[in-house]
């Protein structure tokens, strides 16, 4: 098998059956990973360790949760919110896209790498923090389900307005993980009063190609310098229609960035967001997470957008020898 999802030590979190579990998640991954590389595959096959996946995973849950509760983890309600949110959300639209359609090689794809990115992030983050005892800060201002629910339909309105795209939210504790090849980009708007907003936008470069490329017409598979400027604008206003919900950003002043994965991880990681949301659209993957903080990013000023850069840093953005 020329890819896998490979095990590391690092994974493990001191507690043996916890980490006898995340080890046979990741080989019932692994199992689905090879399945969908065999043309002859059976469909009903790919069910079944779907459902087999599926199931231990909630087994998982209940015995994780359990043993955070014997051991009174002061994070345990968080803890379950985050695996309400798999269980509840994301398993079943990963499911319906595999329905959808008829177990395509691009939907077992997302489902592979939705669920790999997801295990792996959950067991750096939260799932080590059991054993310290410390609760994830990451998620401390995360809003209440209520409106995360009311921002998930307001940006389904959006993307379907400005897109014709049906989307559906498959994940609002979003781990800020990769899904295939990206574009992020960042939003920052200062208020008069020195208050930071940033809207961290993420694009898999199919979305980008199949929506906005066929609108200028391109009939090439990657994005162009001309794609990616029109990208840019979209997302600005896209943003723009989203931030008419805060009165308090009326005025106020900004900047944009194009940003590499790891710079995404770090500006992600810095401030606890408020929304962090993932959606599948039906024609690629689309995050939205967006965070307040009363310090401006300190990010290098040569990945600053303006007028008479803008063209350049596209064009060395797009190198392919760009790193996520």
């Amino acid at each position: 098998m020329e890819n896998q999802f490979v095990w590391n030590n690092r994974y493990n979190i001191g507690v043996d059956l916890i980490d006898k579990q995340h080890q046979k998640l990741f080989r019932i991954l692994n199992r689905l990973f090879y399945l969908g590389q065999v043309e002859e595959k059976s469909q009903w096959v790919c069910q079944e360790a779907i459902k087999y996946f599926k199931d231990h995973t909630l087994e998982h849950f209940h015995d994780e949760e359990n043993y955070m509760a014997s051991i009174h983890y002061p994070g345990l309600k968080m803890h379950k919110r985050i695996h309400y949110n798999f269980r509840e959300i994301t398993l079943p639209a990963l499911e319906q896209e595999l329905k959808l359609t008829d177990y395509s090689e691009n939907s077992i794809h997302h489902f592979l790498g939705a669920c790999a990115g997801w295990l792996i992030g959950h067991t750096l983050t939260e799932d080590l923090a059991i054993v310290s005892g410390e609760t994830i800060k990451q998620w401390d201002h995360l809003l209440p389900e209520e409106e995360q629910a009311i921002m998930g339909q307001t940006i389904i309105s959006q993307l379907n307005s400005m897109f014709q795209l049906d989307s559906r939210l498959i994940n609002n504790c979003y781990h800020g993980e990769a899904f295939g090849d990206c574009i992020y980009l960042r939003l920052v708007y200062t208020t008069e009063e020195g208050k930071s907003w940033e809207f961290l936008l993420v694009f898999e470069e199919e979305l980008i190609i199949s929506t906005l490329g066929c609108v200028i017409k391109t009939k090439s598979k990657a994005i162009s310098v001309m794609l990616m400027q029109v990208a840019r604008y979209t997302a600005k206003q896209f943003v723009e229609r989203i931030k008419k919900h805060f009165p308090s950003l009326a005025s106020a002043g900004f900047q944009e960035q194009l940003l590499t994965y790891e710079q995404f991880q770090k500006a992600f990681e810095r401030d606890s967001p408020q929304f962090s949301l993932l959606f599948d659209t039906g024609k690629g993957y689309f995050a939205y997470c967006m965070t307040t903080s009363d310090t401006l990013p300190s990010e290098e000023s040569e990945a600053m957008l303006v007028t008479e850069n803008a063209m350049a840093q596209v064009q060395k953005y797009l190198n392919p020898d760009r790193s996520y």
